[in-house]
């Protein structure tokens, strides 16, 4: 993705339209802060990665390089790093919903950094965003952990024997929906008796079917319930 090029970006406050911000300007100089960034990341300085994901964070919104996505890729940045760094183990951690509830705190802080270098409250924010993050998604992993060996116990009481397997529970934790052919490209059956299995998890209230336009999916609404808390 190339950095800007056209001149003339602001920021503004949604509702007053007042420019709050204006970034700097300059694919070499994007360029430049982009890389001074980077070399911030991976310097081997002693700083605590969760306190360098919180300036990281700052920076890159600071330097505002892309016309669009700025935000998301801010925070999929975070995730990112510390997944890097060995802090998470894999990408799990949603921090869009933490943000947007305490958007306006948000926007403060960034603010008071560019206006008078108070890194301090922006990194505890941070920090505060990213633990109280981390309890939610640990939270809501054993909650999915738990109904999938509710699920398994359900469907193994309520199915017959040449239907029921762990393999086809777990295989529709896999994601909020299934399709007939997951379990084909899965090796799990073939497409008639796959359709089959399908509509019985349905019929023991593990999943809904559900038509939409000319497929059938079946969701997960426990599952999909769970991931919306």
């Amino acid at each position: 993705m190339s950095v800007r090029k056209r001149p003339g970006t602001t920021l503004s406050n949604p509702e007053t339209r007042a420019v709050v911000y204006t970034p700097p300007e300059g694919e070499g100089l994007l360029n430049d802060l982009l890389h001074n960034l980077e070399v911030f990341l991976h310097a081997q300085d002693g700083l605590d990665p969760l306190v360098k994901a919180a300036v990281l964070h700052y920076q890159f919104e600071a330097i505002h390089p892309y016309h669009d996505g700025n935000g998301r890729t801010g925070r999929i940045l975070i995730i990112l790093y510390l997944v890097e760094r060995g802090v998470l183990k894999l990408p799990v951690l949603y921090l869009s919903r933490y943000l947007i509830e305490h958007r306006a705190e948000y926007y403060r802080l960034l603010r008071q950094v560019t206006e008078s270098g108070a890194w301090e409250p922006w990194i505890l924010y941070m920090l505060t965003a990213l633990e109280e993050t981390a309890t939610q998604t640990t939270q809501r992993i054993y909650g999915i952990r738990n109904l999938l060996d509710t699920s398994c116990a359900h469907a193994r009481k309520a199915l017959p024997a040449r239907a029921y397997s762990k393999e086809l529970v777990e295989l529709v934790f896999f994601q909020p929906y299934t399709k007939i052919q997951f379990l084909v490209e899965n090796h799990m059956a073939e497409r008639k008796t796959a359709a089959k299995y399908l509509q019985m998890l349905a019929e023991i209230g593990i999943l809904k079917s559900v038509k939409m336009g000319k497929e059938r999916v079946f969701v997960n609404p426990k599952l999909v319930s769970l991931l919306r808390r």
